[in-house]
């Protein structure tokens, strides 16, 4: 039995869970044998126990009965949300792949992309990248971030894009929560954008929903991905919310619509894997960096830049573009992405066994 360590986010967002599910079937894949994925939380400040990140209690464990070592996927390198003690990962003796990783700028009040304060800090970033047998970034820009510190890395995308290939326990659902439209929310506090922005995300949300609705689209809800979302999707007197923090529910959700109106990359991810027509709307570089690394960018929309309501009735009325566009990179950049992360993961479990069976 090999027992593959997993330090990952397990803050609110659902979409954490997403990103594991999908990272899952890629490391069942490669290893091909008994294995047991044993997850642990990036950073206690979401727990109430103390064992998280790489610190000497966890490093500690993976080297007495872990085999290997993943970190990732998720907004590792920001958020202040993978904890390190450099001397801890120094001590540590088994393989380490990096998965997924994204580092993102946001938009100022000039709508200027700049660094987060709570960005993790370039020789952590360094420190991690050089210990990494394998290192995978998510998306374009921070493979070229990291590329520019001086190590190695490469773009891997993320394996959310390839959820129609993982074995999916689907929940039953009531006809009424299978959906003409899913609209995927973000609390706009939460949103790192000018306050004004923020300000307007609901009117510009009221107004989707009355073209969604002129569109035929009549069973429409909101969906939340963390818990924080509800006081934002309940102040919506008219429309119903939806929320779980049960991943395979969520999925299950996002399955039965006829269409994701969204401010979450990990509800268009899984829906351009399971083909449901979605439409995203972009406010960090975290999405607007992954949707170009999968050829998207057309498709997507700068809500700081762009005017969100005129977009999404735009696209709503020419959905035909998006399955142009998903058609031509199925069989080329998905297509290497795809590749790209399998043949990482093979060579993740090569060194692996290699290590075991000294």
């Amino acid at each position: 039995m090999i027992n593959i360590y997993c330090i990952r986010p397990k803050g609110f967002n659902i979409g954490n869970d997403v990103i594991h599910v999908a990272l899952n079937h890629f490391l069942r894949s490669a290893f091909k044998e008994n294995l047991n994925i044993i997850s642990l939380p990036a950073t206690s400040k979401y727990e109430s126990q103390k064992k998280a990140g790489l610190n000497s209690q966890t490093v500690y464990e993976i080297n007495q009965f872990g085999h290997g070592l993943i970190i990732g996927g998720g907004n590792l390198y920001e958020n202040s949300e993978l904890e390190i003690n450099p001397m801890a990962l120094k001590a540590l003796e088994v393989p380490m792949m990096l998965f997924s990783l994204s580092r993102g700028k946001i938009f100022n009040k000039r709508n200027e992309l700049v660094d987060r304060t709570d960005v993790m800090t370039d020789d952590k970033i360094i420190m991690l990248n050089k210990r990494a047998d394998i290192s995978l970034s998510r998306d374009l820009a921070t493979t070229a971030y990291i590329n520019d510190l001086g190590v190695k890395n490469k773009l891997g995308g993320c394996p959310t894009l390839f959820l129609n290939e993982t074995p999916l326990h689907m929940v039953p659902i009531s006809k009424e929560n299978m959906t003409d439209a899913l609209i995927s929310v973000r609390t706009p506090s939460l949103m790192s954008i000018p306050v004004d922005k923020q300000y307007a995300v609901k009117d510009e949300l009221l107004e989707i929903i009355s073209i969604l609705k002129s569109k035929n689209y009549q069973n429409i809800k909101l969906f939340c991905h963390d818990h924080r979302d509800i006081p934002f999707a309940a102040s919506f007197s008219d429309i119903d919310y939806l929320y779980t923090d049960d991943v395979y529910t969520y999925l299950t959700y996002l399955r039965n619509t006829r269409l994701n109106v969204t401010y979450r990359l990990h509800s268009f991810l899984p829906a351009l894997a399971f083909n449901v027509p979605a439409i995203k709307i972009s406010y960090d570089q975290r999405a607007l960096s992954m949707l170009e690394t999968i050829g998207m960018d057309k498709w997507n929309i700068n809500m700081v830049t762009q005017n969100a309501v005129a977009e999404v009735k735009n696209r709503i009325s020419n959905l035909s573009d998006l399955d142009a566009l998903k058609d031509k990179n199925r069989n080329q950049v998905w297509a290497e992405l795809h590749s790209t992360i399998s043949a990482n993961f093979e060579n993740f479990a090569k060194l692996v066994n290699n290590q075991k069976n000294k």
